[in-house]
């Protein structure tokens, strides 16, 4: 079974491994640069909640998140997030559980509303689950990501309501 934790310090290298792996990858998180494990402790440390999820019979990390404010002040409220599952384990629900877990934390962490800011436009297993998950389409900006290959591809924005 999956569960689904706090960061800490132990889990740095693998949490790492699968954050540079997305960015290396170029095709979903905005970063260019791959963090360094120096780095890395002190950004998810630096989050306002970092979720690891962990195969329970084996102790493996297979995926993680970072729930943070989308904007400072008057916009604070508005949470954001990122998610990432180990390669190879993609498809088995462990982002869905990442998800409906960040759903729930961020409600506790006080934000009202969970928005991201750019799906990339391809990454049709997150469109599909957000919208199963009741995640509401603001928008479509043409050729806002650009892939690691060169080309750009639309990104679309959601928001999901935490706190009524």
């Amino acid at each position: 079974m999956i569960i689904i934790r706090p960061y800490v310090t132990a889990d740095c290298q693998p949490v790492t491994e699968m954050w540079n792996s997305v960015v290396r990858e170029g095709i979903a998180f905005p970063q260019v640069e791959e963090l360094s494990i120096n780095e890395a402790d002190a950004f998810f440390r630096a989050q306002s909640y970092t979720g690891v999820a962990v195969d329970d019979k084996t102790g493996q990390v297979v995926g993680l998140y970072i729930l943070h404010p989308n904007n400072v002040g008057r916009c604070g409220h508005i949470g954001n997030t990122s998610y990432a599952v180990k390669e190879g384990l993609r498809g088995l629900h462990i982002g869905e559980k990442l998800v409906k877990d960040s759903l729930q934390k961020g409600a506790q962490f006080g934000f009202r509303l969970l928005q991201f800011n750019a799906v990339v436009a391809s990454n049709i297993h997150a469109l599909h689950l957000y919208e199963r998950l009741g995640f509401t389409q603001l928008g479509r900006i043409p050729q806002g990501f650009l892939m690691k290959d060169g080309h750009y591809e639309d990104i679309i924005l959601f928001y999901i309501k935490l706190i009524q």
